[in-house]
Parts: C-alpha cells; structure tokens; sequence
C-alpha cells in the first residue's frame, strides 16, 4: 500500500465501522482485511527504511575509500617525486665521486704553523752606514723568522727595561702603544719565535746623543749585531720635537716615524706614520661631521704663517701670475710667493666661490722646519675651518730636503678626520703608508707649478667625485689614523704585508648548544613534505661544507691594493669572500669542471634540467637556515617542519634567545638536516648575525621564527644570490623615505616602486657579512639594536651597502611572509615604526652619511608567464 492511498483507506475503514455498528456480515471480514493491509504497509516502510540507512552506509564507505585512493595517489605521487629525487641525488653523489678520483688539487689540511728557535739565531756584525742606508727587505730582512704559516709574532721590547735613549717617553705615547701592543693578536711573549722585533723609541727636545742611542741599540739582547727585523717606533705627537734617529747608523732596523730628510728615507724598507693626534683606542666616528652637502660653505680654505717670510708673503705688489712665470723661476723657494699670489686672486675672482685663506697667524701657531708653514690658531679654531671647507690646502716646504714633516702629516691628518679635501701641493712630499695606501682615492696630488690652474680644477670636480673622495678619506682615517691602536696595527701589517704574509684568520663565535652531552632532545613521528608534488626544485645532498681559505696567499700577494684601498682591512684574514673571482664559461669545460653542475651538463634546458643542477657561475654549494627565536616553541616547530626534503640545505641553526632552556618533552621534527640549537649569552636581536663556527657555508638565509616560505621561494632567492654574492637578496622590501619638513630620514614599510632594504626575515647574505656586522661595524650600531629590540635588519643593510654601494635585491612578488595564524609581531606596534625612525637617523650618524640605496629592480624568474610548448617546463611555477 502506498503513502498516497492512506486517506482512501482510513476513510473505507470509516466506513465499514459504520457498518458493523449496523450489524453488516461483511463489517468484520472487511476490517480484518483492512488491517492486514496496514500491516503490510508498516513492514513495507520499515524495510524501506533499513534500505535507505544501507544505502547511506554503502555511500559513505564508497567516499572514504575513494577518499583513501585519492591519498594513496597523491602518496604515490610524493613517493615517484622522492625516488626522482633519490635518483638525482645517486648522480650528484657520483658525479661528486668522479670529481674527487680526477681533480688535480686535493683538499688541503692547514699546515703545521713553523716558528723559528734560539738556535737559528745567529750574530753579525753591524753594517757601515753605507750599507745601513741602502737597506731593503730582500737586503736586511731574515726571512728564515717569518714562515709563511708563522703567524707573524710579533715581540715587543718592554720600554721600561729597554730604553734607547735617555730622553723620557711622552706618557700618552707610552700607555698608548702599550695598550695596542697587549691587544694585538700578532704579540708573542716568546722572543725565540718572534718574526720581528718592536722597539719604542722616546721623544727628544734636547741635543742628541748619537754614540748613546746606538751603544744602547747594540744592547738589546736580541739585536743580535745588526738588528735585523727590528722596527724602531718613533712615534709622537708633540710637533717641537727632534729626529732622535737622524744620522745614527741603526744597522738593518727598519724605521717607522713621522719625520724624515729625504737622504735618511730608504725607499721600500722605512715607514712614514702618522703623529699620533687621535685618542688611545675606542670609537672614530663621535664628533665628525657628515659627509653632505658635498660642497660646502669654503671651496678652499688654508691657514699657515711661513717662517721669517710673513711680510714678503702678505705684501705681494705682482700684477700678473701666468703659467711662464712658475716655470721659469730657478729658485723653487720663490714658488710659496706666486701661490700666495694665485691665491689672492682666487680670492678676489668674479666668481660665487667662497675662500677662506689666512697667510698671519692672529692666535698663535705651531712652529715647524724653518722652510715650512706653520700652523696657525687653536686646534679647535682650525677643525672648525676644515668642517666648512670642501678642501683644503696642504703646501709642502719649500726645503726639497724634507720628505715628510710633522706640521704637513697633521694638516692631513686634521683635513681628513673634518672631511676637507685635501689638496698637497708639492709632489716630492711623501704620505703615510704610501707603498700600500692610492693617495689618489681620497685627495689631489699637485706639483706647485700648477696653483695657477688650482681655481679651475677644483671647480671642475662634480658632486660625484667629492662624496667618493671624501668617502675614501673618511674610511682611510677611521681605519689607519684615528686612535694610537689603529696606527700601531697598520704599522705592523704594513710590515706584514711587506713580507707577503697572510694575517690572522678573524675568530668565529663558539655554538654552546641548549642541551648538555648526555641529554638527547625527543624525535617527533615522520612529517610529509608540504612542496608542490608536481615541481621538483632540486636534488637532496649529503651536508656539504663551503671550502675556507682557498685564496690566503693569492689575496695576501696579488691582491694588496684591493685589501688595502677598497675593503681598507689588512689586519684580518677571511674564510671566504663575496668578491671573489669567477672562472670563464668555458672553463668549467676546460680542465677547472671540478665542483661545477652545469644545467644539461652544459646543453642547458628548460624547467626539468634545471631542476637536476644548480648551474650558475660558481661551483655546487649548500645554504645554512639560521633562526632566532623567544619563547615560542609551537611556532619554531611549526617553521621547522616546512624545512622537510628542502634542496641545498646544509643545517639549521636555531639561536635560542629565551632565557629557559626548551622543555624536555619538545619533540623536534626529523628535517633531514642537522638541527643545532645555540645558547645566546643574551637576549638580543645582534645574535641572528653572529659568526657562529657550526655554520660552515658561505651563505646564510636568515629566517624569522613565524616566516613561512614555500620551497620554491627559497630555491629560486639561492639561485639569485648566487649570482650576486655580495648583496642581500630576500623577500620584503622596505624603504628610506625623506621627511622634508623635519629635514630628516623615515623608515616606510608601504607597498612601493622603488626599495632600499630588504629585510633579513627572509633573506639570503654571505657569512663575510656576519663578521663584519658583529666585529668591525661601530660597536654604537650594535648598541642601539639592543637598547631599542629593535632594528638590526636595518643595521644590516646599512653596513651592505657601505661596503658595496650597491642596493639591495628583492626576489618575486612577496612583499610579507608571516605565518598565517601566528601570534601578533611587536611589529604591529607603532612604537615599533618610531623607533625604527630613529635607528635609520642615528645610524646615519654613525656611517656619516646615508649609505641606502635605491632601485626600482626586481628578480623574477626566467620563463615566468611565457608560453611554453606542451613537452617543457618552467623553471618555478609561480615565480
């Protein structure tokens, strides 16, 4: 009976009852069957409804089941993904095999360090003066004491118990160089196995005892007879004092002093240094003014008084001053009265150029060489001069006997600590460190006979060449001249250098790890990679290490000038470099293939072949991931398993800032990497760049706690640096912005076409850059991110860019990378913004300029967006 007849038969059944209760014969056999039919009917609907819930089960056992096919397809998937990758894996590690079989140069050891002993030794007479003037290294220098893997020792003569003279050293001078000698790392207390020996030598203000000073040189007990590797210091900062030096027969020592008669000076073998003006040690950068604008109030500006010449000088009555008029002079001396004359004339010239020249002092003066000019006024009248002057003029004397004096390396000095220009006429005059430092980088070097061209030069110079030579100069003092301790270590790897040894090798920050010998950190259960199933982005290696110090002599012998005039950093020695050269295309086919995975082995290709090999320009390396992260294990976890059978990775290094050590039960994802977890000494955001010693590439992805990526971002930002190795390459750009009411600098975080900074959330850079930011940068830098929390990425652009002067690289459309469903950044805080304001000011302080760049540049990559034939690939899908 069906549903749509129930009413019919409720009402028959009506009906009959009726019927019955008339007595009908029918009525009963009538209702009986009535009955059954609704009985029929139940039995009917119950069984329909079993039916149903049947059909429901069947249903929902067929999806799971579908759905379990769906996943043991996408399992199959992953699993064919991981055997391709198994197998590309086999042929880099073949490939790797073969290499090691053929390659012509093995990985060297770093060799035993050699020291020379007592016995080697060995006592000679002292030469004549002929024969002490003529000295040169390869004359007076005994090799045998310097290996090349010495180490360069360095032993230092206590003043106090070896004294040359009788005279008294000045006591800033003595504490001073004490100072810089004891924390020098070059100092050996083992006379026995010192490379050279330093002598200090004391000031001078009364009559010389020449048999004295060399009786007492004879003395010293390892002079040995002649004084070979010996350096004798004269060093001092009072301008009145005598050459203690001059005329004494001091056998093969070098000399490293300010002044100098040009028959004393032994080219190649003695050093001109500056006097000591700066302070003891500590921060340069105080007190300086910055480097804009790049032409200032004076275009040129002098101050001197030249002795017992004042009125012939200031009294000049000449009408003309032509080029024939210099030329033709017989008496060079005559030369400082035409200057003062085309001076005055600069002066007196129709043009907008403002001088300031002052020939008299008024407040006193500094009394140099009787040919020379003295300098006039207080040191602080003077400097003042030297902020506002965009050069300044240096006259050498007219005495062509003097190579080098103490009044002309004082105006250097004072011309390049103010950023003044300096401008030296005379070209006999020798600078500091000249044989290693381009004096032309940082100031102009004029004969006299051209001051009559003097005023069209200068104005000649575009902005361009004034910041760059400014620029120069500033780094030039900060480095070698600014402090007692950075002239000490410049003289000391001058003299290195000289001797073609390579400096020490720059310390790396130890990685105490979180947990203790014994203790081994819970496993969490296999994770299942999260990358695309159908993109491969390359091939899972064996950790491999970058190889250190490759290029130790090459750069120690070849690469002198580089070391000395572009990095302006003799005194350390690198693992590796950013700079470093890159072979020719064709040599990676042609006997130098070691190391190297050319795409198609060579053929090249599109996505497919690409993904098997790194190609590029440099040989096969690896990236460490380094992490820093505070109290919040659930979010490290969660970043580190999206690390899982990512390409090139070498290790994580995960920088625990917390002051808790990580709870027992954490259990660490299984990446397929080592996972090494440090313990900061402290809280700070400095620590994400530290140089730690387990990180054993040359590049470094430094990644926020809460930033995901996907797989084929990071892979596609490797590939880009490397091919732009000294730069930041990441993900979120920000930029510079100029306040022009408040005449100041602001950080801006807006969507923009144009970028200074990348931030180092999500970025790759070089280990170089890790020893710079913690050991070289201004120790003021590192002290504000501390004292803010707050603006370390910033800090890092900056010092990349000052090395460089290049911008930054942005990679792909990403302009944010936080997680979603992580906890609010404190960079959601204004406070946040305002403080990063004030850090991009105050940095700007300390660099003395504002070293960000701008570029409206951003990598894509190659065949994104272009139509390909159906049997090739892209080499990344979405980027």
């Amino acid at each position: 009976v069906s549903d749509d007849n129930s009413d019919d038969i409720h009402h028959t059944r009506y009906k009959f009852e009726a019927l019955e209760d008339f007595g009908s014969p029918k009525a009963a056999d009538l209702r009986f069957r009535i009955e059954e039919m609704m009985r029929i009917k139940l039995s009917v609907s119950n069984e329909l409804r079993d039916l149903e819930n049947k059909r429901q089960k069947l249903q929902g056992e067929i999806s799971l089941h579908s759905q379990k096919i769906e996943e043991l397809k996408a399992d199959v998937l992953r699993q064919q993904q991981e055997l391709e990758k198994l197998k590309l894996s086999v042929e880099q590690a073949k490939y790797a095999q073969q290499e090691a079989i053929e390659k012509n140069m093995p990985e060297l050891a770093a060799p035993k360090r050699i020291f020379a002993s007592e016995e080697d030794h060995v006592t000679l007479s002292m030469p004549s003066n002929t024969l002490s003037s003529s000295c040169r290294f390869h004359l007076c220098i005994d090799y045998s004491r310097c290996s090349f893997t010495s180490g360069f020792p360095v032993y230092f003569y206590n003043p106090e118990e070896h004294r040359v003279s009788q005279s008294v050293i000045n006591s800033f001078v003595l504490d001073s160089i004490s100072r810089a000698i004891n924390s020098n790392p070059h100092v050996t207390y083992d006379p026995h196995i010192a490379c050279v020996f330093i002598v200090l030598i004391g000031e001078s203000e009364s009559q010389r005892n020449k048999t004295s000073i060399e009786r007492h040189l004879r003395e010293l007990p390892y002079w040995y007879g002649d004084g070979r590797n010996h350096v004798l210091l004269n060093l001092g900062r009072n301008p009145t004092v005598k050459n203690i030096l001059r005329h004494v027969n001091t056998g093969r020592a070098l000399i490293a002093q300010t002044v100098y008669l040009a028959s004393e000076f032994r080219p190649g073998f003695d050093i001109v240094v500056p006097p000591l003006l700066g302070k003891s040690h500590g921060p340069s950068w105080e007190n300086l003014p910055l480097y804009a604008p790049a032409r200032r109030k004076f275009l040129l500006s002098f101050q001197g008084e030249h002795r017992g010449r004042s009125s012939n000088l200031t009294n000049l009555n000449r009408t003309t001053s032509t080029l024939s008029t210099v030329y033709n002079m017989t008496n060079y001396s005559e030369f400082d009265s035409v200057i003062v004359e085309c001076l005055k004339k600069m002066q007196s010239s129709n043009t907008d150029d403002n001088f300031f020249f002052q020939f008299v002092c008024s407040n006193g003066k500094i009394e140099g060489e009787k040919s020379e000019w003295d300098v006039c006024e207080t040191r602080a009248e003077r400097e003042k001069i030297l902020e506002e002057s965009t050069f300044s003029l240096i006259i050498s004397p007219t005495n062509l006997s003097l190579y080098s004096t103490f009044l002309t390396q004082m105006r250097l000095f004072d011309s390049l600590k103010n950023g003044a220009i300096p401008i030296v006429l005379g070209d006999h005059i020798q600078l500091p460190f000249a044989d290693l430092i381009d004096w032309n980088k940082a100031c102009l070097m004029l004969p006299k006979a051209r001051v009559t061209e003097l005023h069209f030069l200068i104005r000649t110079i575009v902005d361009n060449d004034l910041y760059g030579m400014r620029h120069q100069g500033r780094l030039l003092w900060e480095k070698y001249f600014s402090t007692s301790e950075n002239i000490l270590n410049t003289i000391l790897s001058f003299v290195r250098s000289r001797l073609k040894l390579t400096p020490l090798p720059i310390k790396e920050e130890a990685s105490p790890s979180v947990f203790n010998a014994t203790f081994q950190p819970l496993k969490m259960e296999g994770i299942i990679a999260d990358a695309e199933a159908e993109e491969s982005v390359g091939p899972l290696e064996a950790p491999y290490p970058s190889p250190k110090f490759r290029r130790n002599l090459t750069i120690t012998i070849n690469e002198n000038y580089e070391t000395w005039n572009k990095l302006v950093d003799p005194f350390r020695l690198y693992p590796y470099m950013p700079f470093d050269p890159v072979l020719p295309s064709e040599a990676k086919f042609l006997g130098s293939g070691v190391g190297f995975r050319p795409i198609g082995k060579g053929v090249g290709g599109a996505g497919k072949e690409f993904s098997e090999s790194l190609g590029g320009n440099v040989p096969r390396e690896q990236f460490t991931v380094v992490m820093l992260t505070y109290e919040r294990e659930a979010v490290l976890i969660n970043s580190l398993q999206h690390l899982y059978g990512l390409p090139h990775l070498n290790k994580v290094v995960v920088v625990w800032n917390g002051p808790h050590l990580p709870p027992e039960d954490l259990r660490w994802p299984d990446i397929g990497v080592p996972v090494q977890v440090v313990k900061a000494k402290k809280n700070s955001l400095n620590n994400r760049f530290l140089p730690y010693d387990i990180i054993e590439t040359e590049a470094i992805l430094s990644v926020d706690d809460d930033a995901h990526l996907r797989h084929d971002e990071i892979m596609f930002g490797f590939r880009v640096w490397r091919e732009a190795r000294d730069r930041i390459v990441g993900f979120p750009g920000r930029y510079h912005a100029w306040d022009g009411k408040f005449k100041n600098w602001l950080y801006n975080s807006n969507y923009s076409c144009e970028l200074s900074m990348v931030l180092t959330g999500a970025a790759f850079f070089h280990k170089y850059y890790a020893y710079m930011y913690s050991y070289i940068m201004p120790q003021a830098v590192r002290d504000k991110v501390d004292e803010y929390m707050n603006c370390e990425d910033i800090a890092m652009n900056f010092l990349v860019s000052h090395i460089t002067r290049k911008p930054p690289l942005k990679v792909t459309s990403r302009w944010t990378f936080r997680c979603p469903g992580c906890p609010v950044a404190l960079s959601e805080d204004n406070t946040h913004f305002q403080e990063r304001h004030k850090c991009i000011n105050f940095f700007v302080q300390v660099f003395g300029y504002m070293p960000l760049l701008n570029t409206q540049f951003r990598v894509d990559s190659v065949l994104f967006k272009t139509r390909l034939p159906h049997d090739k690939q892209k080499c990344f899908k979405f980027i």
